[in-house]
């Protein structure tokens, strides 16, 4: 950063807001009372939350979007145009939301964050630097995007979404989540934690967690828990007070070449870790980290957190933990899987290190239901369950469709409905998806979500579906998802769980198909 991110009072405004990382830290940042705009293409949930805190949000993304805090010559804010109706949405007009935002915060931070109004100090020092807005961008905007182009031009101050996150991290003691998979549940889990034992922190995660009603949350206590994101490289610009590694895998080959160029992102983030909490079940971490406080499923490891006595059941998981050789507790937890054991004890290391109880942890974690679309049941009609996951890679849909295999009885099916993400990721690990869905009775793949990239390799969604069909006897393509959806609606039985796995839009089918089943004569 050439420059340094100004909680002060100088506006921010974000490009593409709606991304669940850029929201989150617009989230926090507009609840702090700073000035903050934004634009995304769409109104979404995620949106209307950010205006309901004063956040002003723009539906298109244009250059006159960055002069949304400018001055006239009088010294006063000028009026905004109203932003069109979409639905029965009612906008937040420019004054309603800057009146919002000229409140005074009241927490520990606000000599840090903000002045007590923002009105009164722009005009007793009209210094028309703070009305220049601080422009947010993630690595999914275009260098072609009109208004990152126009506040390239006009010399506004650029800073890519983690610089924003690693200036916001230096004013709590930070808790970061990193790894490849399982870094959203890990971090939830360890936010609800912390809010259970009344610590009231500071959350900033890539998924919508019921227990803060979304993606961040704003607290009043000395902790922010907050999802590191590696596969930009921009994982490098963080220093936490605690950091947590929950694996390393090859998952990005859009930006990573290598998984040694993976494996070095990671052990920078690791040295700026004032303690490094890592698992020991991942073949990376034990040859390449030396982590401080390390856990494992397997005892024989030696890890400073481990369990015994499994038992993974239809509700849920019960395990006996250790801590240093010596037992903690027995626990359960609702969410299914090893994988989800092994976020438990990553959560459960970072709870003990901050000397919390066990019963305190434990009664936090029997309570944690998990994530939004990490296996998330979106309904159940004619006995037939929905359940929405964001697992794109290869592990983490094998470890996805064991979780489900466990949520099925004896006769019933598991129906795993397949957009791969990315043409770069889907070449990469083409041999590992055509493997990874023996769990699966039946498999049902659509085309390729790019996520913005061409495909300039020439692979489909047919291919993929050719490569699953050497190993699995069950294998069907659809390339649309109206195809997918009339594919279902003839296929589904009562008793199946139908698994919707990927990070793109597969998901938008759902409620189309439980409305067409409850609509449907019986």
């Amino acid at each position: 950063m050439d420059r340094l991110v100004n909680f002060g009072g100088q506006p921010f405004h974000f490009i593409g807001i709606g991304g669940i990382g850029m929201s989150a830290l617009a989230y926090v940042l507009a609840e702090h009372h700073l000035p903050v705009s934004g634009s995304d293409l769409r109104v979404t949930n995620i949106t209307q939350r950010l205006q309901s805190v004063g956040a002003h949000i723009f539906v298109d993304q244009e250059p006159k979007n960055l002069n949304f805090f400018q001055l006239d010559q009088s010294g006063q804010f000028q009026p905004c145009e109203q932003l069109p109706e979409q639905g029965n949405q009612d906008y937040i007009t420019s004054k309603e939301s800057l009146d919002r935002q000229a409140q005074p915060t009241t927490d520990q931070f606000h000599d840090q964050f903000t002045t007590p109004s923002i009105y009164q100090s722009l005009n007793h020092s009209l210094n028309h630097s703070r009305l220049i807005p601080q422009v947010i961008c993630s690595t999914a905007i275009n260098s072609n995007n009109s208004e990152y182009q126009a506040a390239l031009a006009l010399g506004y101050p650029i800073f890519h979404r983690s610089d924003l996150l690693a200036a916001l991290m230096t004013k709590y003691q930070s808790i970061a989540v990193a790894g490849t998979h399982g870094k959203t549940t890990t971090s939830s889990l360890i936010g609800y934690l912390l809010l259970e034992a009344e610590l009231d922190p500071t959350i900033v995660v890539g998924g919508e967690v019921d227990a803060w009603q979304g993606n961040a949350r704003v607290g009043q206590g000395a902790y922010l828990v907050a999802e590191a994101d590696e596969s930009d490289g921009s994982l490098v610009k963080l220093a936490a007070s605690i950091g947590v590694i929950t694996n390393i895998e090859l998952d990005h080959p859009d930006h990573y070449h290598s998984l040694e160029e993976v494996v070095n992102t990671f052990k920078i983030f690791a040295s700026q870790c004032q303690t490094l909490i890592a698992c020991l079940d991942c073949q990376c971490i034990t040859k390449e980290m030396q982590p401080t406080i390390t856990y494992s499923l397997d005892p024989a490891r030696g890890a400073d957190y481990t369990v015994d006595q499994v038992v993974y059941k239809f509700d849920g998981t019960t395990a006996r933990v250790w801590e240093r050789g010596h037992i903690l507790g027995t626990l359960h937890i609702p969410v299914l899987g090893k994988h989800n054991l092994s976020n438990t004890l990553a959560a459960i290391a970072v709870a003990r290190k901050l000397n919390l109880d066990w019963p305190t942890i434990t009664k936090g974690l029997s309570k944690f239901t998990g994530a939004k679309r990490r296996f998330e049941l979106r309904g159940e009609v004619n006995k037939i369950r929905f359940v929405d996951d964001y697992a794109h890679h290869p592990s983490e849909i094998s470890a996805t469709l064991g979780s489900a295999r466990l949520r099925v009885h004896d006769g019933e099916r598991v129906v795993a409905i397949f957009q791969p993400h990315r043409y770069s990721r889907t070449q990469t690990f083409l041999e590992e998806f055509s493997r990874c869905f023996t769990e699966a009775d039946l498999v049902l793949v659509t085309d390729i979500y790019s996520a913005g990239e061409a495909n300039t390799i020439g692979i489909t969604g047919e291919i993929v579906t050719a490569a699953i069909a050497q190993h699995h006897p069950q294998v069907f393509y659809r390339s649309t998802l109206q195809g997918v959806s009339q594919f279902l609606q003839e296929h589904l039985q009562p008793g199946d769980l139908a698994l919707f796995l990927g990070a793109g839009n597969l998901n938008s089918v759902i409620p189309q198909l439980i409305d067409s089943y409850q609509l449907a004569p019986r």
